[in-house]
């Protein structure tokens, strides 16, 4: 007879929400400190030129962290191995912040 309650047997898991919200928290920082460390900006630009990079590189972020929860979760059903799907996922995530930040900063800062 085994013990289902035991609490040391039990893993924790980190929701989806949790790691989307985690790599959306990633890009801001990231799209943060390269925003106020950018120097003055175009006159062309407009006013409110900041919104578009902030919002793209959240999501993008956020895509990157449903990506990481999806490939960490379901890797039994591709028979990958745990250390595999984290490289696989930290490749996947870097890749969608760079290309969030080129979609992000397009017509701006890298036009």
């Amino acid at each position: 007879m085994t013990d289902t309650n035991n609490p040391t047997r039990q893993r924790k898991t980190i929701s989806l929400t949790g790691r989307m919200l985690a790599g959306a928290a990633i890009g801001l920082m990231f799209m943060s400190f390269f925003l106020i460390t950018a120097g003055a900006p175009n006159p062309e630009w407009g006013k409110l030129w900041m919104i578009r990079p902030i919002i793209v590189i959240a999501f993008a972020g956020a895509l990157g962290g449903l990506c990481c929860h999806f490939l960490l979760n379901f890797r039994a059903l591709v028979s990958m191995s745990k250390p595999m799907a984290i490289i696989l996922s930290i490749i996947i995530f870097i890749v969608g912040l760079w290309m969030g930040t080129v979609l992000g900063l397009d017509g701006t800062m890298w036009d």
